[in-house]
């Protein structure tokens, strides 16, 4: 197998359209956030990627059967504007292969002259934010501008590390080729269990609004109220978890 295997699924055509990448991360608010957006506007794959430098596992489908690790790509047309969503099982497991994969897609969406790149993920926190906050980066201030609202906190320079995994490196990659990207990230709980639901419902929100998905978020908040209830808000606290003193919302890392 080469370092990374793409199978086309259908012969798609597109102009000028806006991508938006949600891969498992921190709390998966990224991924959750996508794959609900997927599902709920019925995004056709077109494009699967797999890779020797994905995690060595397979995946039990509801068929019994096992499947590679993969990233996908989804086409969905909204009205006049084309939308492709990155999504996936996993994500490449060290830098190298980060930028490979990254360099990967960025070559295939520019013979389409994509009009921009938003990418989706979560900021850990050390205990469960009650109402998570949103902020939001980008590679010029011009997409800083389009994507920054009211409701987002005012700056992430300070608060946060670096953005680590494809939807931070996705966007510094896309600068050097003069694409226009912007990452939306939520607050979430940092424990590798926890599902952060509630804060991807915050993004999915966002982008309802921005670019009129007409999703009905009813069955997420549903699904956010019986989570809440569960034993995972009990989760144990980790090694290394406890906020510093005099430094309580600081952010030590982002995936």
């Amino acid at each position: 197998m080469t370092e990374f295997e793409v199978k086309q699924l259908m012969k798609q055509e597109f102009h000028n359209p806006i991508v938006i990448e949600g891969l498992p991360g921190i709390g998966n608010v990224g991924k959750i956030a996508v794959d609900f957006i997927i599902e709920s506007i019925k995004a056709k794959k077109f494009i699967e990627i797999t890779s020797s430098t994905f995690p060595h596992s397979v995946f039990i489908n509801e068929d019994n059967l096992v499947d590679l690790p993969a990233i996908n790509m989804y086409y969905k047309k909204i009205r006049s504007q084309e939308f492709i969503f990155i999504a996936g099982d996993v994500q490449p497991l060290d830098e190298r292969s980060c930028h490979g994969f990254c360099n990967l897609v960025l070559d295939k969406l520019e013979k389409h002259q994509i009009r921009e790149i938003i990418t989706l993920g979560g900021i850990g926190l050390p205990k469960i934010p009650k109402q998570p906050k949103v902020y939001v980066t980008a590679n010029s201030k011009e997409m800083l501008t389009r994507y920054k609202t009211k409701e987002m906190e005012e700056s992430i320079f300070g608060v946060v590390g670096p953005i680590i995994g494809v939807s931070g490196l996705l966007v510094g990659l896309a600068k050097k080729r003069k694409i226009p990207a912007a990452a939306i990230l939520a607050q979430t709980f940092g424990h590798p269990s926890y599902m952060g639901i509630k804060p991807a419902r915050e993004l999915i929100r966002i982008l309802n609004q921005k670019f009129r998905f007409n999703i009905n978020l009813t069955t997420l908040d549903k699904e956010i109220s019986e989570f809440e209830l569960a034993s995972n808000v009990n989760l144990p606290k980790l090694p290394g978890m406890q906020p510093k003193p005099l430094q309580p919302d600081r952010i030590s890392y982002i995936g």
